[in-house]
């Protein structure tokens, strides 16, 4: 179960503004219920150009809700040029905070306003040249590439809690490495795995640590191309023990392959005594 702050928690069981503004000065919407989440939002200026009334209507999770409702109070009384400063991270501080999975719900709310706020002005939120890089969600280059730098990211897993890119199938987890490669550059890649000395003693958790940076950094990368992926299960002594997931699991040669690659790769990288079990 999510560990939601109180605050989550009440703007969730009691949200404030839902519903829609009829003749709205600004109408938002993004997401959609094949993704599972879906978020529309309308506000009304005052005479003074400051945002008079706001409502929202979600389809989605507790934190979906709370983010909306979080949002819409936020910018009540503010100039559209201060409203569209507020980020997704700035929704998520005025909760006290969001799990880390749910970061994505804060997201959806900034773009529902950029959206909106871009209506009333009478521009089309610019489209860029883009790659649908997932497919599952539908989510493209551009929109990673943005979460990346302004929340800081740096995992593949940190990017599909604030965008669910990579969430599904996980055939797209290279690209979203590229992507954060591209945005941070060399310095910020992972240091290159060096086989310790011949006669260099590693203790267990350096050397599972070295086979998981392995698997992770050789050989899972190759694999989530074809659909495929591996998943450690365990390490006993020398042996390593994993099993093959999506495409790779239906293949029947997989075992027997696969296990000759990994194992190659964990003697090159790691240890010259490991070797590999392929489980069911």
């Amino acid at each position: 179960m999510w560990d939601y702050t109180e605050k989550v928690k009440d703007h969730f069981m009691n949200p404030r503004n839902v519903g829609e503004i009829e003749h709205p000065d600004g109408f938002g919407e993004v997401g959609s219920l094949a993704c599972g989440d879906a978020l529309r939002l309308t506000f009304k200026l005052d005479e003074d150009r400051r945002i008079k009334d706001v409502k929202f209507k979600t389809f989605g999770c507790a934190s979906a809700i709370a983010s909306s409702s979080a949002l819409t109070e936020m910018v009540k009384g503010k100039t559209l040029e201060e409203a569209e400063k507020i980020t997704n991270r700035d929704i998520a501080d005025y909760l006290g905070g969001l799990p880390e999975e749910k970061m994505h719900c804060s997201v959806m709310g900034r773009e529902a306003l950029t959206a909106a706020i871009a209506s009333y002005r009478g521009e089309k939120v610019e489209k860029e040249e883009f790659e649908v890089i997932c497919k599952c969600f539908g989510i493209t280059d551009k929109e990673v590439e943005r979460a990346v730098k302004e929340n800081n990211l740096h995992t593949v897993e940190q990017v599909t809690h604030y965008t669910k890119a990579g969430g599904g199938c996980e055939s797209c987890h290279p690209k979203i490495e590229a992507i954060i490669d591209k945005v941070w550059g060399e310095k910020e890649k992972k240091p290159v795995l060096v086989k310790p000395a011949k006669g260099e003693k590693l203790t267990n958790i350096q050397r599972m640590r070295l086979i998981e940076e392995t698997l992770e950094r050789e050989i899972k990368p190759a694999l989530r191309q074809d659909g495929g992926d591996l998943e450690l299960i365990d390490i006993e002594g020398s042996k390593v023990l994993v099993a093959l997931r999506g495409t790779c699991s239906f293949c029947p040669s997989a075992d027997f392959t696969l296990k000759q690659y990994v194992e190659a790769k964990l003697r090159e990288f790691v240890a010259d005594d490991l070797s590999v079990e392929v489980k069911e």
